[in-house]
């Protein structure tokens, strides 16, 4: 069994239709998991279930062996999971320093190792580390919004579209620094619309079609897969 598991995930927001329809996303530690297809396939939907910011009518969501299906989104956080949303993902009118510092609001221990190591990672967020988060450039904010996820020291790293919106030098240097830390064994769960750049990268990827999966396999294979190439990947 996979470290975080969405098994036969059904379901959808308040009372409305299902978006997922039976789907499966699953990611393990030290991997890179990557969840691409059209928009409205129901890709971050997926990651939201897998938090469990919307109610499954069927399916399940393990962590580690555990059931967490019916486990508040808060309480996933405490359990190790920790998601960088698309947008509004920084605290515009805080330093760098204080938004980092905020994404350890829970621990109890020294979170300034851990603030050393997004340092490493993202070297220009030390040099702005007293500068507002809202001043930054947007693949600056990205570093910020990520490096705050670190600080929550997560066992699971869940990107929505952590290049949207940047230049292709600056997703390049994101995708570099993901596979980072990826080396540090986080179990890492990404959705991508850039999806030729993310499959490179990614152990295991899943094509979503409608809130179901099209396709599952590794990266290298579904680059490599005539089907998905022509479909999605722009031939």
């Amino acid at each position: 069994m996979s470290f975080l598991s969405g098994i036969n995930m059904s379901g959808g927001y308040g009372g409305g239709a299902d978006i997922l329809h039976g789907c499966d996303i699953s990611v393990d530690k030290g991997e890179i998991t990557v969840i691409v297809g059209p928009n409205g396939a129901g890709k971050s939907t997926a990651m939201k279930a897998l938090l469990g910011m919307l109610s499954l009518r069927r399916g399940t969501v393990t962590l580690d062996g555990k059931d967490i299906t019916r486990m508040s989104p808060q309480d996933r956080v405490k359990e190790g999971m920790a998601m960088v949303p698309q947008t509004n993902n920084v605290f515009v009118s805080m330093t760098v320093q204080e938004n980092l510092e905020m994404g350890a609001f829970l621990r109890r221990d020294d979170i300034y190792v851990t603030m050393e190591h997004v340092f490493e990672l993202f070297p220009i967020l030390k040099d702005k580390r007293s500068q507002a988060a809202g001043e930054l450039s947007g693949g600056q904010r990205q570093q910020v919004a990520v490096g705050r996820a670190l600080m929550t020291d997560p066992q699971v790293l869940m990107l929505d579209e952590p290049t949207a919106g940047v230049s292709p030098i600056v997703m390049d240097e994101l995708f570099e620094r993901i596979l980072e830390i990826k080396q540090t064994g986080i179990a890492i769960l990404m959705v991508e619309q850039n999806a030729r750049q993310a499959l490179n990268i990614a152990d295991t990827g899943y094509v979503l079609v409608t809130g179901e999966n099209k396709f599952t396999d590794t990266g290298e294979a579904l680059l490599a897969n005539p089907e998905v190439r022509r479909a999605f990947l722009g031939g």
